[in-house]
């Protein structure tokens, strides 16, 4: 899973260095207008909804946490 998420998370983000940092939002890598970006990519590409309350930095902070939170939510 975790190579699927990345592949989406450099097409749909190709100026982010999504392995700059294990804390992406809290380190300002990730702004509220890419966070959205990422949620309509995971949307559409795994045919998920991502619930208001998994709207929490700790889902996005890394990589791993982003393809952790995608896995639970396919299930």
């Amino acid at each position: 899973m975790r190579e699927k998420v990345m592949q989406v998370l450099q097409s749909e983000c190709p100026d982010v260095d999504f392995f700059a940092s294990d804390e992406l939002v809290s380190d300002g890598i990730l702004d509220s207008l890419t966070l959205t970006t990422i949620i309509a990519a995971f949307t559409m590409e795994f045919g998920i909804t991502i619930p208001y309350e998994e709207i929490i930095e700790a889902n996005f902070n890394s990589v791993d946490a982003m393809a952790a939170m995608v896995e639970k939510l396919s299930k």
